[in-house]
This record gives structure tokens, sequence and C-alpha cells, in this order.
């Protein structure tokens, strides 16, 4: 009851009742310009390979990947992240595969840019798809991972991408340090306009089990963890701690790993330092909105609901598996 009468005179749901009204008054917009598409690739040709643990996910060849990174151009995309999915033969203890210049990524890059220029690709930066051990450095007799020898590994990784002509180079591997080693390998090398998208804040977490057999990483980690690199997913403070190093040290994008059980850090860093931030709609993410929807137990919706949070958390964008099909439904 107030001074107006018997009902209110604010009725919130005036506003919701019309589409148009729902419309005018919506204050987050999801674009095809917000996503990232992230994809695994292949040595060889004419080759494709169901994840069994990602329905809808391949594995595929660049040939097969051609028409992809097409598909990117016409939906608006506006980057490809690749994800090299490595020969048993060729992993070691220290995972020197990843910089070879005649390796998969760089190959895989070079033929991108060369059919497709406008289209930005971004590289992976860390070890886990070339050692023998699944871990994401060099280690120690102890199995620890050794942080400033790996530092030159990942310094030499992002030269060779960058050198192949990558947009983007991300280094994941959460090492002390890594951000400012790679920005003064690339400065010195004239790579000045290659940017730099931080896992500043990846969480040690299980979410990530389908992307460890998509890369065929899973099998090397074993029972092993990377509790002791990777962050706990207790700690909130932390994450500002490690996103502010990283800027610090030159990075040009921030992003948090994994997205949705995470929204709250995703907020805090973008309020505490308005630079670029990213999230990461993980593999487990994935294959649980995936497999609900396959067998009914949600509607196709919850995919753009769960895109629509990351950025109503305040993402500038998204990594999603999804990106194809949401940057679809946006067009339409």
């Amino acid at each position: 009851m107030n001074i107006y009468g018997q009902f209110p005179a604010v009725r919130m749901r005036r506003m919701r009742r019309d589409d148009f009204s729902r419309r005018l008054m919506r204050e987050h917009r999801l674009s095809a310009d917000d996503l990232i598409y992230p994809v695994f690739v292949l040595d060889g040709k004419g080759r494709t390979q169901k994840v069994a643990s990602m329905p809808g996910v391949e594995r595929m060849t660049v040939d097969r990947l051609l028409p992809v990174a097409e598909e990117c151009l016409k939906l608006r995309i506006p980057v490809m992240a690749l994800f090299p999915v490595i020969e048993q033969k060729l992993k070691t203890l220290d995972g020197r595969e990843a910089h070879n210049p005649k390796g998969l990524v760089p190959r895989a890059v070079a033929a991108l840019k060369q059919r497709f220029p406008e289209l930005g690709i971004m590289t992976d930066v860390a070890l886990d798809p070339y050692t023998s051990h699944g871990q994401d450095g060099v280690t120690d007799k102890s199995g620890y991972i050794i942080n400033d020898v790996t530092l030159d590994v990942l310094a030499k990784q992002a030269l060779c991408q960058a050198q192949a002509g990558v947009d983007i180079v991300a280094p994941s591997d959460m090492m002390d340090g890594r951000i400012g080693r790679i920005r003064n390998v690339l400065e010195k090398a004239g790579h000045i306009h290659t940017k730099i998208m931080a896992y500043s804040a990846k969480y040690a977490s299980g979410f990530y089990g389908p992307f460890r057999d998509a890369v065929g990483s899973a099998k090397n980690l074993g029972k092993g963890d990377k509790k002791t690199y990777q962050m706990d997913p207790a700690n909130s403070d932390e994450a500002l701690w490690e996103v502010g190093l990283d800027l610090a040290e030159g990075a040009d994008m921030v992003m948090v790993k994994p997205g949705l059980p995470y929204l709250d850090i995703v907020r805090r860093v973008k309020d505490e330092f308005k630079a670029p931030t990213f999230a990461y709609q993980v593999s487990g993410e994935y294959a649980m909105l995936r497999g609900a929807i396959d067998n009914g137990w949600l509607p196709k919706s919850c995919v753009m609901e769960a895109l629509l949070a990351m950025k109503r958390a305040g993402a500038d964008g998204i990594l999603t598996y999804f990106a194809l099909e949401a940057a679809a439904q946006l067009k339409r």
C-alpha cells in the first residue's frame, strides 16, 4: 500500500510485457564480434577425428580446417584459436617440438594466414601437448616444474609462432614471469605487433578433462595434476595479483579460465583493471551443455544464456566451442 493507491506506483513487469520494451531496456548484448572459436589441429591431410567427450567437436587436418576458417569469416567471428594434436613419437621430456619452425602449429598458421589474412589467428603457448609427461613445463627428477627453464622453451615457442605469422600468442602455462620474457623476445625480434593474451587467472579445474582428451595429453598426465602452477579454485584476490603482474609485464589482454564457474573473477578483474578481459567456456562446460541439450534435459537457449552471462560479468570476448552455432543464431 502507498500514497498513490492500492497498487504499487512502479510495476517492474510493465517494461517486461512487450518484446519492444524488453529490447529497449536490454543492458547487455552478445554479438559474433565477441567470439573466439577454438579448434584442434591434426597433422597430415584429409583427416578428421571425433572427440568422444565433446560431441560435435572434431580434430582436423589443416586442409579440412580451411573451410571452417572461411565459415568463421562469413559469420564475422574475428579469431580462431589453434590447439595442436601432436603425435606421441614427437613428445619429449622438454617439449622441444613446441618450437620446431616446421612443426604442426607454424605450418597451420602459415596456411591459414596465406588463405585468410583477415582472420585473426591465436595460438596456445604451453608445453603440455608436446611433453611426454603431459605437464605444461620442463620437470626435475621429482616431477616438479622448473619455472625458469620452462620460460626459455616458452619464449622460443612464442617466437616460432610469431615468425609463422600468428596474430595473438596466448601463454596458458601459468609460469611466473612468462609474459615479460615472451614480450621481451618478441620485441627484440621485431614482432612489435604480435598481441599477447595471457591466461592470467587459470584455475586448477576439473573442467579441463575433455580438452586433455582432445589434444592427447590426458594419458601422458595420468594421475598427475597441475596444482603447483595453476590457481587454487578457492582464491579470488590472488587472481587480481596475477592479472596485475601480467599486465605490467606486457600482456595486451587477460583471460579467466574456466568461464561460467568463475564469473565473479571476471567481474573483479574487469572492475579492477578495465583491461580487455576474456573468459574461456572450457571443454567441460561445453560437454555438460552439449550432453544435456542432446538428451533433451536442457533447451538450446541455455548456450546463449551462458555466453550472455559471461558478457554480463564483464568479459569483452569469449572462447567457446559453440562459436559457430552462436554466431549463426545471432545472424538469424
